[in-house]
């Protein structure tokens, strides 16, 4: 009979024999938008995944070490979105020192790659003939970003906080809607690889909705990390297999796909760092607001959109004027995000000058009260910034993968957490390491293929080492130097938009934060059209927008936030989703409404 997944987890951080093979049955732990309390919160887009969390922070784990624990048990039941074959960016804040950090966990191009990594003949190959290749896999981040956030900031061993994600992955879980959902979109591909197809299509077909789904590959491949820690993956047999895996992916036989294979060696993995970066940072309203600096444009995007959206009193206007200024601040925004921003190791990147209101004060007098600017604008110049002035061409942005996954915790202390993780694509690569149990990223093609816009720097071009653009945006907002609110979103280039959104209708409009992560959302990326949600175009603000000259395209679910915030009294309060990705998973210590 199957194990009980929460009090496997608790056995395995008491570091004691697991429970019996009689324990009852698990029963599915619901998905609940919302939790308040104190003791340490935690939310996810799973259930799973953050009861981990919650067992982590009732063990005395502080807010690292749970972040940990979910990430890699969403590896596990979220695997088509994040694992340890794929990177990310970690924001944190530290109660006892009143400090924001950043670890950079972005994966890296191999040596091998230059500028024409994903060109042929003159001419870019099909994107989807990169996604599913070697070619797009860059050196994976994750394990060395938890390694790093442990270490400067952890109590917990990364063989504790990654125990219960092995017992998770051996035991099982159940296969919910969206776990099938995401396996049957995949599996013409997925099926093109003996390793992938053996995992997620065992019997020709996706895992059936309540079936118990097992990974003991990836058990094992934890058990490695736990005993080995990270140089299983750096240096020791598991980046042996992914080195194998990239140069001569595990294409099965008789399969018609072209896949072309990848340059990463042992020497790309030895080489891989995770450093600390200075978060971006900027006052809104009296706030303080800390993101991620590049290579994420998400800091410098959200950051510049704010400081143009703070020249207009948002909690006076309409709501139509209030969203038209956020889809005019976002599409500026993002028409200096795609001029500027790149890895800062390759490219002199202004981050300090795209935040500065001085710059943003130069593009939000080009937003007119009565009209939308038409088409993708050009940028400004933010080291000589002109009012209402442009420099160049437009810049279109590019297509980036939207299934990532966000996790956001806080514990007793105050520390706080918030962490987007990735392997890009829905399934990445498409790649399983043989033998590993995980899916290797597809995050190369986040880099430009060719120069977005001929005859004008690109930044963001492949090159050897160089991580490519990002637009995950974990946010963390103080108040004198305390947390109020931490978010971020899946979502690709809208991950961005996602978080501007959520952030303004709480800390402007003043909407409760399971209602302003649950309203209907648009995502305007210096594009003819935005992209907007059902429920957004079925609400007469749309009609009314449209009147001013928007242009709408209709777009499926955009992001999943998770986000926690700290309340007057002390207690804090865990949100996330009410309905997309099918609901996320909030949960608290010590319940206290």
């Amino acid at each position: 009979m199957l194990r009980s997944k929460v009090a496997s987890a608790l056995a395995a951080l008491l570091l004691v024999p697991l429970l019996p093979a009689t324990a009852p049955a698990a029963t599915d732990a619901p998905r609940v938008p919302e939790a308040v309390g104190s003791g340490g919160v935690v939310s996810s887009v799973d259930a799973d995944a953050s009861q981990i969390g919650i067992d982590v922070l009732r063990r005395g784990g502080n807010a690292v070490d749970a972040a940990v624990a979910v990430a890699a048990a969403l590896g596990v039941t979220d695997p088509f979105s994040a694992g340890i074959g794929g990177g990310g960016f970690f924001v944190h804040y530290d109660a006892r020192t009143r400090r924001v950090s950043t670890v950079d966990g972005r994966e890296t191009a191999p040596a091998a790659a230059g500028a024409d990594l994903f060109v042929e003949d003159g001419a870019p190959i099909p994107f989807s003939e990169a996604v599913t290749s070697g070619l797009s896999v860059g050196v994976p981040g994750t394990p060395r970003t938890w390694h790093e956030a442990l270490r400067r900031w952890g109590t917990w061993s990364l063989d504790c906080a990654v125990r219960p994600a092995e017992e998770l992955a051996r035991d099982g879980f159940t296969v919910d809607a969206t776990f099938h959902r995401q396996v049957a979109d995949n599996a013409a591909r997925f099926a093109d690889f003996t390793s992938t197809r053996a995992l997620y299509l065992p019997e020709g077909a996706p895992p059936a909705v309540g079936s118990t789904f097992r990974n003991p590959d990836l058990a094992d491949t934890y058990r490695e990390l736990r005993e080995d820690g990270v140089s299983a993956l750096y240096r020791g047999d598991v980046g042996r297999d992914v080195v194998e895996a990239v140069q001569r992916p595990p294409v099965a036989p008789g399969a018609t796909r072209r896949v072309r294979p990848g340059g990463m060696t042992a020497s790309d993995l030895a080489g891989y760092d995770a450093p600390l970066r200075e978060p971006t940072h900027l006052r809104y309203r009296g706030l303080d607001v800390f993101g991620m600096a590049p290579p994420s444009s998400g800091g410098t995007t959200v950051g510049e959109a704010l400081n143009i959206l703070e020249t207009t009193d948002l909690a006076a206007e309409t709501p139509v004027q209030y969203l038209h200024r956020f889809l005019e601040a976002s599409r500026l925004s993002f028409a200096d995000r795609n001029r500027w921003v790149g890895d800062p190791a390759f490219s002199d990147v202004p981050t300090r000058e795209l935040l500065s209101q001085g710059f943003a004060d130069s593009r939000a007098c080009l937003i007119s009260p009565t009209a939308a600017m038409t088409g993708a604008v050009a940028p400004g110049d933010p080291r000589h910034p002109t009012p209402c002035a442009t420099t160049a061409e437009p810049a279109a942005t590019p297509y980036e993968g939207t299934d990532t996954t966000h996790l956001t915790v806080a514990d007793r202390w105050g520390n706080v957490v918030a962490y987007t993780l990735t392997i890009e694509q829905e399934g990445g690569s498409g790649i399983v390491v043989p033998g590993r149990g995980f899916l290797l990223n597809n995050e190369l093609t986040d880099f430009s293929f060719t120069p977005v816009t001929p005859g004008v720097p690109d930044p963001n071009l492949p090159g050897p080492g160089k991580r490519p653009r990002s637009s995950m945006s974990p946010t963390i907002v103080l108040d004198h130097d305390r947390p109020v609110l931490a978010l971020g979103s899946p979502g690709g280039a809208s991950i961005i938009t996602t978080v501007l959104q959520v952030l303004t209708r709480r800390l402007d409009r003043g909407l409760p934060l399971v209602q302003a992560i649950a309203a209907p959302r648009a995502s305007q990326r210096n594009a003819a059209n935005t992209q907007a949600e059902a429920a957004f175009l079925a609400a007469p603000e749309a009609e009314a927008l449209r009147l001013l000259g928007h242009r709408f395209t209709a777009a499926g679910e955009i992001g999943a936030v998770t986000a926690v915030e700290r309340l007057p009294d002390g207690r804090w309060r865990a949100a996330a989703e009410t309905s997309r990705r099918g609901g996320g998973a909030a949960r608290v210590v010590l319940p206290r409404p």
